[in-house]
């Protein structure tokens, strides 16, 4: 006998079909659905696999030797962003290969380093070196073979004057000589003495001092120099501690200045220490002890990126910065790290958008603009191949072993 409700009884089986599906779960879960020509959301389906020949990016950092405070986390850096980049699909379809020496902060290895990244490797570009002497040792060789390349370290005579292969992420001690002079006029300051490293970086910041203090009208009462590798600069401080200076003005990087600082507590010296961005990482504070208390000094905003209001324009980039550096490293973030993330960062998106030969990543790095990154928004231009200003720059203290803006 047919049934006289042959279309509620249809309608009544799926119901319970239904039902019965979701109550028991005798079922496959349904298959998520991708949106056309958008993202997979992640779970979904694997990234594909960056496949073809490497693009192969040179890194040089002084992963060793006294530079090695900067130059560790540089390299860290590297790594995190290649292993970001590729398994994120690689650059246009094609695998990035960072192939990283260590120059042991050595100018001449840095040499031999950059030949063979150039004649061995072939390169598309170079990113750092950490220091100011072994980039300006390896620039005359990658202007002649026309490499670009992006330095980690700060001298104002990497960029200034302008050299058509060669641009830097550091805020150059130009702009941190500014931003320490801006705030000596604040205090009223009238005498001051310097004591610098010998080497690259602290000569181009005791030339950048002269010249700066002196336009300011605040007088330098001594000038002493220290080598890189020093242990003790008691004699030159005993000099500086007789001129009664306001402030002692030290430009360097680790150890140095924090034996400087040691140094001056041993003394009993009083007088204001005011440090160079060269120190802008937690070794200093590991290095010099109770000594560093009340250091200050201009850095990138990354030291302080908590303090930052929400309208700051780099603050949501540092916060994710220091998540993804602490968690592929386990080590506190690093403001060098940031330099060597800059540079990287803004080689690759140039490769992105002109390929990996070497004359379209330098004309597409000299277009980059408004570019928010770790040490600050880089506009560069042909004039100009560092494209900071001293906005970059936080003016801080260490207070209770951490890093604090000065008010």
């Amino acid at each position: 006998m047919r049934c006289p409700y042959p279309r509620l009884l249809i309608a009544s089986c799926i119901v319970g079909l239904a039902v019965a599906l979701v109550v028991g779960g005798g079922c496959a879960k349904p298959q998520p659905q991708q949106v056309p020509g958008g993202p997979p959301k992640v779970g979904e389906m694997p990234v594909p696999q960056p496949a073809g020949e490497p693009i192969k990016v040179g890194a040089i950092f002084s992963v060793t030797g006294p530079g090695a405070p900067l130059g560790e986390p540089e390299k860290f850096a590297a790594e995190m962003i290649e292993d970001a980049v590729n398994k994120a699909g690689g650059i246009n379809g094609r695998p990035l290969k960072i192939i990283i020496e260590d120059d042991q902060t050595e100018e001449a290895k840095a040499v031999l380093a950059a030949k063979k990244l150039i004649e061995q490797d072939k390169v598309c570009a170079i990113v750092g070196p950490t220091m100011s002497g072994t980039t300006l040792a390896i620039v005359d060789s990658c202007q002649k073979a026309e490499v670009p390349l992006f330095s980690c370290a700060a001298s104002a005579k990497i960029t200034h004057p302008v050299k058509k292969w060669v641009f830097s992420s550091a805020q150059t001690d130009v702009l941190a000589v500014q931003r320490i002079v801006e705030y000596l006029k604040q205090q009223g300051t009238k005498r001051a003495a310097i004591i610098c490293d010998s080497n690259a970086f602290g000569q181009s910041g005791a030339e950048q001092l002269r010249k700066q203090l002196g336009e300011a009208g605040i007088q330098i009462v001594d000038e002493e120099k220290f080598a890189t590798k020093d242990t003790d600069m008691t004699a030159q401080l005993t000099k500086i501690k007789a001129q009664n200076p306001e402030v002692i003005i030290c430009w360097g990087t680790n150890p140095g200045p924090a034996i400087i600082a040691k140094n001056m507590k041993s003394l009993g010296i009083t007088a204001q220490l005011i440090n160079s961005h060269g120190v802008a990482n937690q070794k200093f504070i590991e290095l010099a002890g109770d000594a560093a208390e009340g250091v200050i000094l201009p850095c990138g905003k990354l030291l302080v990126a908590d303090e930052l209001p929400d309208s700051d324009p780099q603050k949501a980039t540092l916060l994710k910065f220091r998540k993804d550096y602490e968690a592929f490293t386990g080590k506190p973030v690093n403001t060098f790290a940031g330099h060597a993330f800059d540079s990287l960062q803004m080689v690759l998106q140039a490769i992105r958008k002109a390929g990996d030969d070497r004359a379209a990543i330098r004309d597409a790095l000299e277009q980059t603009k408004d570019f928010v990154g770790i040490t600050g928004v880089f506009n560069l231009s042909p004039e100009d191949h560092n494209g900071l200003t001293k906005d970059a720059f936080a003016l801080v203290v260490i207070k209770n072993g951490t890093w604090t803006q000065v008010k």
